[in-house]
């Protein structure tokens, strides 16, 4: 072994034990049952196992299992159990140790935590969506034996996020959207705030580099103004605490880059028109525990005697915490500076469970010896309600991720139920959603519902306080438009279940219908027949149309029997055949074009960024859901037939490709060089004057020789509102336009439409 060897091991030997002592300080710094010896028989194991092996960035595995032990520990509050699962979590996926050795090493419990981590791993997503479904099933399965399965799975995918620089671009945003569609919404459903902030922010640094950088250098500019503001509001609120003798701290609250990206996006603002950048949170230690809530309120009357409150803007989440246990008083207040500012009041219980979330809340139970315990009733009405969306198969894998994100996202409201118990819903959810979350038979024979005893139809959306009585009748049957009428995962699930269990029943009579039909009339029924007739009917699926046929909506006859006998009708002007025939000439073009675009071959190298130019830009599909034009910040994704597809990293569409295809993901380049044009739209409002029309199409048009395609106003009370298609070259060319425009006397918002 040479010298420079030795000192490579040496140093390696050093930043381990050094990684692990930090997490055994953390540790023994807890209010944990000190279990020193299990932990450090863990962390051996797993050095040992992991030895010789390195990560990607360079540093030894077993580097990155301590990373993983430390966020438990010292980031959400976990105990032993964890921690050893933690260290252990990649074991018996990656050496040649089973569940069985770690059960008889470490026992039982942590046995099956491991196991559980090691059934999720590699991401939760395979490389099509249907085995990413059923690995999002088993994470779900998994986390409703043990919350700490999915508790080390976000510490996992924390410390990713934090390496992830060492990865190539493709797997980079492959990571970040997974994070952001799945990981960061969980990370908030269990009241981790600190992490689900961390997770989000991550994620658009690494996919929107230069929008995180330019937010980022105006939070840092910014920064002196917001401390004279916070210390000029705060100074009276702390003379008014001391005299009330409260032992409190107030902190400073900035919005993260992320939450003032999507504010950006969402509202159509730049970042000087944001106004709740600053927050104030008041945390105090109660002088008596049990009457924490009513000190909340004291704290809010006398702070409401120095600052006017917004009477629309008091928010309570004392008496009804959300459904991830986050308990606060928020209060808005105008300051001195004329500037509305949040003020969030909570005791130190209250502000640990919403950095920690529930794993927090063992510390404020007496005699409890381990660090999780099965009360958190909401925690696991959340997990019941998800094993019943399981219990129904789901036949697209998307749905069923999408129906899981609704619920992650949702905001919740309270509901009554006639004998005064309370419900949490989502925000926005209907009476149906509400008869389905009592019991699927409610909601299945639910004829229309009492809100406050009014009689109200399905679709009546729920309020906050409402008291809400079902209607039920044994002849009412799911309809279709159901689906219409409900928000909630469950609701969607049970009636999406009862559907597909009655167009089987309506399926088997078309078929029964259609066999007769053939039999009847000289032929042997068989999959090709059936298929010919639904083309000639213009179905394009089997399914559908021996649906249409049960349902008696297609009625076989002596048409059908020509078409079968090859008898080629010209005069026939039925849709099916009419419809048949320039069916096939549009399959020649689509051939054409596709003779045109790239085929990615077999070994093609996905690490490697894919450069867009003038020369090769046909060689791509451009989808319509996003519009991608030079200069945005893009991906591309290989679709089913080996295509190309480019899409905004920000589109919808490619949220859900980099959550479910991540290897399919590229990273695109553009060079380009001001030859082509493409479509782009801005959308403008402000105040109507005579000749501001002009005044707009003359800096396009004239100043900036741009050719304006389509321009739309509306204007009413003296305000309007538009939008105006461009021609354009590239994003610095709608970048130019947007700050030229910026000149014109009462143009007030102008944007870019994504």
């Amino acid at each position: 072994m040479d010298v420079e060897q030795m000192n490579t091991e040496e140093a390696d030997e050093q930043l381990i034990n050094d990684a692990f002592q930090k997490l055994l300080d953390s540790y023994l710094a807890s209010r944990h049952r000190k279990k020193v010896d299990l932990i450090t028989k863990a962390f051996n194991f797993a050095r040992q196992a992991h030895k010789g092996v390195r990560r990607l960035s360079g540093e030894p595995y077993i580097m990155h299992p301590i990373a993983v032990a430390q966020i438990a520990c010292s980031e959400i509050g976990l105990g032993s159990t964890s921690i050893c699962s933690a260290l252990l979590h990649d074991v018996v996926e990656d050496t040649d140790y089973t569940v069985e050795d770690i059960s008889n090493i470490f026992g039982p419990k942590i046995a099956q935590i491991v196991d559980g981590l090691t059934k999720i791993s590699g991401g939760i997503f395979g490389e099509q969506a249907s085995a990413q479904a059923e690995n999002f099933k088993k994470l779900l399965l998994t986390m409703s034996d043990d919350i700490r399965v999915i508790l080390i799975k976000i510490c996992d995918r924390l410390h990713n996020m934090r390496t992830l620089e060492s990865q190539p671009a493709n797997k980079q945003y492959k990571i970040a959207g997974e994070t952001l569609y799945i990981y960061a919404p969980l990370a908030n459903r269990l009241g981790l705030n600190k992490i689900k902030s961390e997770l989000e922010n991550l994620s658009f640094r690494f996919e929107h580099p230069a929008e995180y950088a330019a937010i980022e250098a105006k939070l840092k500019s910014t920064r002196a103004s917001r401390d004279e503001l916070f210390s000029q509001f705060t100074t009276p609120i702390e003379d008014a605490l001391k005299k009330m003798g409260i032992e409190y701290e107030i902190k400073e609250r900035v919005k993260s880059p992320y939450s003032i990206w999507n504010k950006m996006q969402n509202k159509h603002v730049t970042f000087e028109e944001i106004y709740d950048i600053l927050a104030v949170r008041i945390i105090f230690t109660p002088k008596v525990r049990e009457e924490e809530v009513n000190e909340c309120f004291n704290i809010y009357v006398a702070i409401s005697k120095i600052y006017k409150s917004h009477p629309d803007r008091l928010r309570d989440w004392l008496s009804h915490p959300k459904a991830n246990g986050y308990q606060a008083l928020h209060v808005t207040l105008m300051s001195k500076q004329g500037r509305w500012i949040e003020v969030q009041i909570r005791s130190d219980r209250m502000d640990e469970i919403a950095e920690q979330g529930f794993a927090a809340h063992w510390k404020y139970k007496d005699g409890v010896e381990e660090e999780y315990t099965e009360d958190e009733t909401e925690l696991n009405e959340w997990l019941g309600t998800i094993k019943e969306i399981l219990d129904d198969p789901q036949p697209d894998a998307m749905d069923f991720l999408d129906t899981i994100k609704l619920n992650l996202f949702a905001s919740e409201i309270f509901v009554f139920t006639p004998k005064g118990e309370i419900r949490t819903l989502p925000a926005g959810c209907t009476a149906l959603d509400f008869a389905f979350s009592i019991h699927t038979f409610l909601g299945s024979h639910c004829i229309g519902a009492k809100v406050n005893h009014k009689l109200v139809p399905l679709s009546h959306k729920l309020q906050s306080g409402d008291q809400v009585e079902i209607l039920t009748s044994k002849s009412q049957h799911v309809s279709p438009t159901w689906i219409n009428f409900v928000s909630t995962a469950k609701a969607k699930a049970k009636i999406q279940a009862i559907l597909r269990r009655d167009n089987r029943e309506i399926q088997r009579q078309g078929e029964e219908t259609l066999n007769a039909f053939l039999q009847k009339n000289g032929f042997e029924p068989s999959l090709a027949l059936t298929d010919q007739l639904a083309e000639f009917h213009d179905y394009s699926k089997r399914g559908e149309f021996l649906l249409a046929l049960g349902e008696k909506i297609v009625l076989l006859g002596e048409k059908d029997l020509d078409r079968l006998n090859g008898k080629d009708d010209t005069d026939d002007n039925s849709l099916g055949w009419r419809k048949y025939v320039p069916f096939v000439k549009k399959k020649k073009e689509e051939s054409t074009q596709k003779q045109r675009l790239f085929i990615v071959p077999e070994k093609f190298n996905r690490k490697k960024p894919v450069y867009i130019s003038e020369e090769n830009i046909n060689q791509y599909k451009f989808p319509g859901c996003c519009h991608p034009i030079p200069g945005d910040d893009a991906l591309g994704y290989i679709n089913n037939k080996n295509e190309i597809e480019i899409h905004k990293r920000v589109c919808p569409v490619a949220a859900k490709l980099k959550s479910s295809y991540g290897n399919r993901i590229l990273d695109i380049k553009w060079d380009m060089h001001k030859v082509l044009f493409f479509d782009a739209t801005i959308r403008i409002g402000g105040i109507d004057r005579v000749g501001m029309l002009n005044e707009i199409t003359q800096v396009i048009s004239s100043q900036m020789s741009v050719n304006i395609h389509k321009v739309t106003i509306t204007c009413e009370d003296g305000i309007f509102d538009g939008s105006i298609d461009l021609r354009v070259h590239d994003r610095e060319d709608v970048q130019s336009i947007i700050d030229n425009l910026k000149g014109i006397p009462d143009l007030k918002e102008i944007s870019q439409i994504m």
